[in-house]
């Protein structure tokens, strides 16, 4: 190809003789010029302005770096002052904004590169961002001019760059000389064009004699060849530069304190929050050495995400309160995959544009589900694989989790419980089969964050369009292998102020737990129809239940536990695991039922297993109770603000035993429990329903607007698809809901289970606006509604502050006025078309035509737990 400077389709560098070595500046260039010494390049970027500005070209100059600018004097052009500290997203979004503005053909000039690695503490990110402006600025066939530090950054960014523009080339200073070397000329190719060039005057000439071309290479650093040459990006030189300042501490027992709170506070930014709320907590309770201990352990670059800040603060909060929990708590050796990792994974599957583009789409959750096929099939950078390799062989064969840890995730005022994936990984088989498990693992994480419910919550907390990056926690779990078997003793999850109160002896602030005995998992999730343990904490024997009968009616028989013969997480039956694991001591968390021991003897049975989960000795001989309430008293004290925790604990006695603490974030708690006078000489022709509890929520009287309820006795008889159907009818229903209405939710057994067996299988997304939930006893005469207390589904309700009631019709204090309810004019045919069993067992009901004149009120005494729906003329809301 010839270069001919009258054709209007190239553009111009400004100097003609470089034209010519380069074949001219075409539509779509992207042009990087690497360099020693900012001011080398000047003289190159001076002439591509003054042409543009001559030829009157649209120029536009993206500043944001401290260096003097480069646009020259008496050259008018647009310049956009960017903040990069703004984050990648905001920054990005700002350039791209800019481009569709000004249309196809413009010129562009960049500030140095190379100061984004250090806003944005990464090269990972620099890579990242080069790959998607430089095919957008391609396809809008601009002329573009990049320039970049050499010897500065590592491989990743350095190949990034290269691979996706289309013209690179290296600038030396030499003495008074200038010379270029191009490396790469998209498409376009001379006898001398790759040769070195020598700059003289205006002219540019190949140096073609050998001496002279030795001289200069000579002198010039090249990293693959000189082993002393380690280009550094600003993460790892800060990393370097604090372990040399802990040294120098360590040696001396000096510090300098403005640089050390400066370099801390640097790192903090760089691996765990810029969030200023947490950044002053991390700068009170992390020293040096734990940062740098953050650091080693982190696979890939970025933030560490807000459930392994909450982790690592909370262990660190506890360490420099009180010396005993350094040997009370056991030691966490968990990795961290950065959060860059998950842009460069975004990035390099093709999912970025459309990520972007979801904030703005009318149709979120139907282009959410192509990303989140991309994500569930991406591809891995072969650096992060070899890392995650190592890890692998760190961990030996010990089961681990992959856990959620998003930016947004933990934080004061969003908890995004249970709406990201964990996943266990049993760890067993070859290593070719582990590493594919463990990436398998990722990838499902990394397309929750496409998940409806994470969506619906992030639109529902109106945090859709804030950048959202997934960081991983990555744990080792919590126990010990009982041969084919591997769990922790107990686990569980714990509030420092207790929601819940069924009794007058309990006090509110000295929290709760909820407690089971194998894996946490039983804790979090409503998945079947067994049962846990809740232990209020300055009371650990005043049950909610209130009788022995209940008390093993309750009691949980189910335990989960990760089978290593299956490589799974499974649940097995207490019994079976117990006989496995006898070198448990069982009398810790279990009580032998006398009944059961006489019972087998009348009988003459012989392998009778008396035991049953009661946790008695565990609350009432050991310290458990007092240690778990002091923890979190500690951090809630820290946090200036209830939180919660989850939990797991191992015990070689009654004396011996280690707590690990798992996660740890800001409680949504809103407000205190509170009383409010009951309504007097409520009729039960007025009532709607009357409840003894449990009741979750804030103390409140408040209007109800509609009432959605689900029929019992079709629910229960319908076959399990059917019941799917209902649950996507409610939440149908209740996203039509209008502007300042009430709706409560009226059904069978459990709201939320992921067994339709045990009630209706609605997510949060089908739930999220109503204002009231009430489960009823009534599907089978042996399932009874579940309070949940702990589960991801619980955090929700408080976090959302829905009001959560139960109702057994046969109670004595109980009261379903169910005739009411069935009688009432269904709305159901008025606001969908959907019918079939589904819409037989479902009545919407408009509570103003319950009884002319009279409105629907719920009123919920949480310290008393008596709550009830009502009907008045004389109610206000209150």
């Amino acid at each position: 190809m010839n270069y001919n400077s009258d054709n209007k389709s190239f553009f111009s560098s400004g100097i003609r003789s470089l034209d010519l070595m380069l074949q001219g500046i075409l539509a779509g260039d992207n042009v990087v010029w690497q360099v020693d010494n900012i001011k080398d390049y000047f003289q190159i970027v001076e002439p591509f302005c003054r042409h543009a500005y001559k030829e009157g070209k649209r120029l536009i100059y993206f500043r944001f770096a401290e260096h003097a600018s480069l646009l020259p004097e008496n050259v008018e052009a647009q310049v956009y002052n960017l903040d990069p500290r703004a984050g990648f997203e905001q920054f990005i979004s700002d350039i791209f904004n800019v481009i569709e503005k000004f249309g196809k053909g413009a010129c562009y000039v960049f500030d140095c590169l190379s100061g984004l690695a250090v806003d944005w503490y990464s090269d990972r990110m620099l890579g990242n961002f080069f790959m998607l402006t430089c095919p957008y600025l391609y396809d809008f066939e601009t002329a573009t001019y990049f320039v970049l530090f050499r010897n500065q950054h590592t491989p990743f960014a350095i190949k990034a760059i290269h691979s996706t523009a289309q013209v690179v080339v290296d600038v030396f200073g030499s003495g008074e000389k200038i010379y270029l070397l191009p490396l790469k000329v998209f498409k376009r190719y001379s006898p001398t064009m790759y040769m070195l060039h020598s700059w003289e005057g205006d002219v540019l000439r190949p140096v073609k004699r050998s001496a002279t071309v030795s001289e200069i290479m000579s002198e010039v650093p090249q990293p693959w060849i000189d082993g002393n040459i380690n280009p550094q990006d600003t993460w790892t030189s800060t990393f370097i530069r604090a372990q040399d300042i802990q040294k120098k501490m360590e040696k001396t027992g000096g510090e300098r304190r403005e640089e050390v709170n400066s370099l801390k506070e640097q790192l903090i930014k760089m691996i765990i929050t810029r969030d200023d709320e947490l950044l002053r907590l991390c700068e009170k309770y992390f020293d040096i050495s734990d940062l740098i201990s953050i650091g080693k352990r982190m696979i890939g670059t970025g933030l560490i995400g807000g459930k392994s800040a909450g982790m690592l603060l909370s262990r660190a909060i506890l360490k420099k309160t009180n010396p005993k929990w350094n040997d009370l708590l056991e030691t966490h050796d968990s990795f961290f995959l950065g959060s860059d990792v998950f842009y460069t994974y975004v990035i390099q599957n093709k999912c970025w544009w459309e990520k972007h583009n979801l904030k703005y789409s009318d149709k979120v959750f139907d282009d959410a589900g192509s990303i989140r096929e991309k994500l569930e099939k991406g591809k891995f950078p072969r650096d992060i694989i070899e890392q995650l390799k190592e890890m692998l062989s760190y961990f030996g064969q010990s089961p681990f989790i992959v856990r959620s840890s998003s930016l947004l995730e933990d934080a004061y005022g969003n908890a995004f419980s249970g709406k990201y994936e964990s996943v266990f990984c049993a760890n067993q088989g070859t290593p070719e089969e582990r590493i594919e498990n463990l990436l398998s693992a990722v990838r499902k994480v990394y397309a929750s964050t496409m998940s409806e419910d994470a969506l619906s919550y992030r639109i529902h907390r109106k945090i859709l369009e804030r950048e959202e990056q997934m960081a991983l926690l990555i744990q080792r779990v919590s126990g010990s292998f009982y041969g084919d078997l591997y769990f922790p003793q107990i686990a569980g999850v714990g509030y420092s102020f207790n929601p819940f109160v069924w009794n007058s002896k309990i006090d509110p602030a000295k929290g709760v737990i909820r407690l089971v005995f194998g894996l946490g998992t039983r804790a979090v999730d409503r998945r079947d129809e067994d049962y846990t343990r809740i232990v209020a904490l300055n009371a650990p024997l005043v049950r909610p239940e209130s009788s022995f009968d209940d008390v093993k009616r309750y009691a949980q028989k189910v335990v989960d536990v990760i089978n290593l013969s299956e490589n799974s997480l499974t649940s097995c039956d207490f019994e079976e695991v117990a006989k496995k694991s006898p070198e448990i001591p069982i009398e810790i968390f279990a009580t032998k039922v006398r009944e059961m021991e006489l019972r087998a003897r009348e009988y003459n049975i012989a392998d009778v297993f008396p035991w049953m989960i009661s946790f008695e000795k565990l609350l009432t001989k050991t310290s458990f109770v007092e240690n778990l309430s002091q923890m979190m008293k500690e951090i809630e004290k820290a946090y200036n603000h209830p939180v919660d925790i989850e939990f797991a604990a191992n015990f070689l006695n009654e004396e011996d035993y280690r707590i690990n603490l798992l996660q740890c974030r800001p409680f949504q708690v809103i407000g205190e429990i509170k009383e409010i006078k009951s309504p007097d000489n409520i009729s039960k022709d007025n009532m709607v329903l009357r409840t003894g509890g449990p009741i979750i929520g804030q103390t409140a009287l408040r209007k109800i607007d509609k009432i959605i309820f689900v029929l019992p006795e079709k629910y229960g008889d319908m076959p399990i698809s059917e019941k799917y159907s209902v649950a996507r009818l409610i939440g149908k229903l209740t996203n039509m809901k209008n502007k300042n209405e009430n709706i409560m939710l009226i059904g069978p057994g459990r709201w939320g289970t992921k067994m339709p067996s045990l009630g209706v299988p609605v997510s949060f997304s089908e739930i999220k606006n109503v204002a009231v939930l009430c489960e009823l006893a009534m599907m089978r005469k042996d399932l009874t509604p579940d309070i949940s207390l702990g589960t991801h589904f619980f955090n929700d309700l408080v976090e959302m502050e829905i009001i959560y009631l139960a109702v057994f019709p046969e109670k004595e204090g109980y009261f379903l006025n169910d005739r009411m309810l069935k009688t009432a004019r269904n709305k159901l045919k008025k606001l969908t078309s959907v019918s079939g069993p589904a819409a037989d067992a479902v009545h919407v009901i408009d509570t103003a035509e319950l009884k002319k004149g009279s409105a629907a009120f719920i009123h919920v005494d949480a310290l008393k737990q008596e709550g009830m729906v009502f009907l008045s003329a004389e109610a206000k809301n209150k």
